[in-house]
This record gives structure tokens, C-alpha cells and sequence, in this order.
């Protein structure tokens, strides 16, 4: 795949400078590369990342997905989700989700998803808030797993083509209809990319703050860019604090220790080793009783430990887990690890109905950039996977069903771009502001 990559770029720019593209996906993590899957061969696709291809949160989810296993389940999961989101979620949306998931495993599977198994048999987990085991896993790497096999499905076809380092700065609008996007090359080059749709799948915020455990590219730009331009947006203040990511001093992204490590019987204890709450708690929850036990204990840590798994479990089940705490030089086999809540995901976003379409014409968002209000107030353990692939496949379907051309024949002026720096302070600025305002407005 990075012999191709090469090409693919040359290929792909010689495709933007002849003219406009059908589509153009904002991203590539998983909802991105699954909603170009869903759309057919025919139609010409580009794919722009902010840096390269691997730098999306997609491929840092350890967990897993969540399935509907059978019927006599749904009752249980939608009240899981909805509990877990404080009820404040789209019950649309949530049983589109529910509904969709097995046949979107089997998509997954199709493409060569490789779950865990026994005896033939799909396994299950266990994470935070779920009343049962519903959850599919691929050792605690599920994330890097289905990412992974969707980009060399997308690599496969012939009419989707990818830019790496290619920012997008703003879009091209008018009268409430997306033309296309203003994009920035690694060289710090602006270019004008026209196309019929756009689909916005830019991932989260967590480059917003100092400790999350996303990529720190991710800043929330599709939001001001959404901002700027009157697209509506959503619960823009509801962010999801992960209660338990590896403790460290050093700057930079912090490493998310699973909920499935609980899920699988993982034990918090405060300073003096006593356990002190029940770990599979929601996330919003859990991650309360831990800030109130480190403030009573005067820690800026709890202690986590996996030790009665076994060595030998730890090592087959949470092998990325298990080789990252050596690393930081801890042995969870024998061993606590201290852990700390730090931003993790965010249930706001871009508004999107049903089939994932913004206020804009001709502009769709999918992923954690979107919010279609499955997740309200706080997301359910292993539904960002599956909500991220569910509607990218809606956003998919709706282009295909109401396509047209169309075309905006009026210049950009791109000079207005020059000073890159100070557009993305901006751009940050105007996030964390609307966001306050948010926070000040339900208060």
C-alpha cells in the first residue's frame, strides 16, 4: 500500500487540476473510507487527510463495535444507549443504528474484518453501561483492524483516489449550496477543489485541549468553517471525558487504556489500594467518582489493575495494552497502572438528519464530526464505530438517490488565505467560544 501511495497522489492531483470531482471526502478514518465503499464505482471520488492516511482516531479505537445480536436483544440495547446519553438522544437515530448493525458487520466481515472467534462463532464483550456482552472485538486493536481492511478495499478501486497533508481551509458556498472546498497542500500551496457533494468526516476536537487521547491535528475546523457559513450545528458542548487513559508527565496524546479492560473484570483502587467504585459505571459517571477520588486522596491518578486476568490472558487480550504500559514501565501483569480521565470523544457536532445531510445543500457530514444524536449527552461504550459506518452508508445512499450536477462558475478570490497561521487560530478560537457560549447558555 505505500509503494501505491505515491502514485495515487500524482494521480489524484492530476485529477483535481482537470477539473471538478463527483465527490470529495473530508477524511480517512473509518466513516470516510466506508461511505466512499458505499457509493458506486462509477462516480469519481477524491479523499483529502489533514496529515497521512493512519493519523485518525478510527485507528486508535481499542474496544470494539457494537451488534445487535438478535431480537430479543433490542429492547436492552436501546435502553443502554439511550440511559447511557441521558435520554437526550434522536430515538431515530438510535434505532436506525440498532437496526442496521448486524448487516453492517457482515459488510465489515465481507471485506475482511476479522473478529474474534471460537469454534467458528463470533465472541462478545463486555464495556461500561451495557447490560450484556454484545460487543465484537479484534484483540484491543478493533479500531486499527477496521480501518485498516476499509483502506485496502478503497486502495482496490479504481475510482477513489486519496491526497495525504491536504487541509481543508474553507468551502466554497452560495445561497446555502456547497460547490466544493478551499484546500492547503503540504507546501502551504491553496487550491480550489469544485465538486458536485462533499462529505465532511474531519473526526473530533480533542487537538483543542492539553490532554485527550486523540490526535492533536484534530481541532474542530469543519465546525468553524460550519460556523462561518450558517450551517447548523448541535450539542457542540457535549465532550466525552474517557475515565481511564494511562497516567504520564509527558506532553502530547495520552494512550487510552479500553473500558473492555474493565469490562473483562479490571479493578479501580484509590492511594490506600481500596476499591472505591463500580467500574462499569457510564463513562460521564465513572469518570466523576474518579475526579472526586483523586481530589479526596490529593492524587492526580487512581490506581487500575488487571492482574487477576493472568499474564497470559493480558498478553492475548490487550496485547497493544499490555506492551505500551511496559514501555512506560509498568508490568499490568504484576503491577497497578495509574490512570487518568482525559477528552476523548465528542457527541457534538455538525447537525445532520437521518440520512446524514447538513443544513447545506450538496454538504454532508458523517463520524464524530457529525451529530445526528444518537450519542445525546454521552456516548455508549463501542456505538462510535458503529454509528460512524451506519451513517456513512446513509450519507452514501442519500447522494446516490437525489444526485445532480452541479456547477459554480464564479472565481475565488485565494488570497484571502495568505496568512494560514492566523486563519487557524481562528478557526480553534471560534470553536472553544461557541462552546462557552453553549456551556453559559444551559447553565
Amino acid at each position: 500500500m505505500d509503494a501505491a501511495d505515491g502514485d495515487w497522489k500524482v494521480i489524484a492531483m492530476k485529477q483535481v487540476e482537470q477539473g471538478k470531482i463527483d465527490v470529495v471526502i473530508v477524511g480517512t478514518g473509518a466513516a470516510g473510507f466506508y461511505c466512499a465503499l458505499q457509493l458506486p464505482e462509477s462516480t469519481n471520488i477524491l479523499m483529502i487527510t489533514k496529515e497521512n492516511v493512519e493519523h485518525s482516531d478510527s485507528f486508535l479505537a481499542q474496544g470494539g463495535i457494537c451488534v445487535l445480536k438478535d431480537e430479543d436483544d433490542y429492547d436492552s440495547y436501546f435502553e443502554d444507549t439511550m440511559r447511557a446519553g441521558h435520554y437526550e438522544n434522536n430515538k431515530e437515530s438510535v434505532d436506525l443504528m440498532i437496526r442496521k448493525s448486524p448487516d453492517t458487520i457482515k459488510k465489515l466481515i465481507s471485506y475482511g474484518v476479522d473478529f474474534q472467534h471460537e469454534n467458528g462463532k463470533l465472541v462478545y464483550t463486555r464495556e461500561g453501561a451495557h447490560s450484556t456482552s454484545r460487543i465484537l472485538y479484534h484483540e484491543d486493536l478493533t479500531g486499527k483492524e477496521i480501518s485498516t481492511k476499509l483502506w485496502q478495499r478503497v486502495t482496490e478501486r479504481e475510482n477513489v483516489k486519496i491526497l495525504e497533508y491536504t487541509t481543508m481551509i474553507d468551502l466554497i458556498c452560495h445561497n446555502n449550496t456547497c460547490y466544493g472546498l478551499i484546500v492547503k497542500h503540504q507546501d502551504d500551496t491553496i487550491e480550489e477543489i469544485r465538486a458536485n457533494y462533499v462529505v465532511l468526516a474531519c473526526g473530533g476536537i480533542g487537538g483543542l485541549y492539553e490532554h485527550s487521547t486523540n490526535f492533536p491535528h484534530l481541532t474542530g475546523d469543519a465546525l468553524a468553517i460550519s460556523l462561518k457559513h450558517g450551517i447548523a450545528l448541535k450539542d457542540v458542548n457535549y465532550v466525552q471525558i474517557h475515565p481511564t487513559t494511562l497516567y504520564s508527565e509527558k506532553p502530547g496524546r495520552r494512550f487510552l487504556i479500553s473500558e473492555s479492560v474493565r469490562g473483562e473484570g479490571a479493578k479501580l483502587y484509590n492511594k490506600n489500594m481500596e476499591r472505591f467504585v463500580d467500574e462499569l459505571l457510564p463513562r460521564d459517571v465513572l469518570t466523576g467518582k474518579i475526579r472526586e477520588q483523586m481530589e479526596k486522596d490529593g492524587t492526580k491518578f487512581v490506581w487500575l489493575s488487571m492482574k487477576d486476568m493472568g499474564e497470559a490472558e493480558i498478553k492475548k487480550r490487550f496485547p497493544n495494552i499490555y506492551k505500551k504500559c511496559l514501555e512506560e514501565g509498568y508490568d499490568p501483569a504484576k503491577e497497578c497502572i495509574p490512570v487518568t480521565p482525559a477528552q476523548h470523544y465528542y457527541m457534538g457536532g455538525i447537525w445532520v438528519d437521518i440520512d446524514s445531510k447538513t443544513s447545506m445543500e450538496h454538504l454532508y457530514a458523517i463520524g464524530e464530526t457529525s451529530c445526528n444524536g444518537v450519542h445525546g449527552a454521552n456516548r455508549l461504550a463501542s456505538n462510535s464505530l458503529l454509528e460512524s459506518l451506519v451513517f456513512a452508508e446513509a450519507a452514501a445512499k442519500q447522494i446516490v438517490v437525489t444526485w445532480e450536477d452541479i456547477d459554480y462558475d464564479k472565481e475565488i478570490d485565494l488570497k484571502k488565505y495568505d496568512d494560514l497561521d492566523k486563519l487557524e487560530e481562528e478557526y480553534k478560537t471560534m470553536v472553544l467560544e461557541e462552546m462557552e457560549r453553549m456551556d453559559q447558555k444551559n447553565v
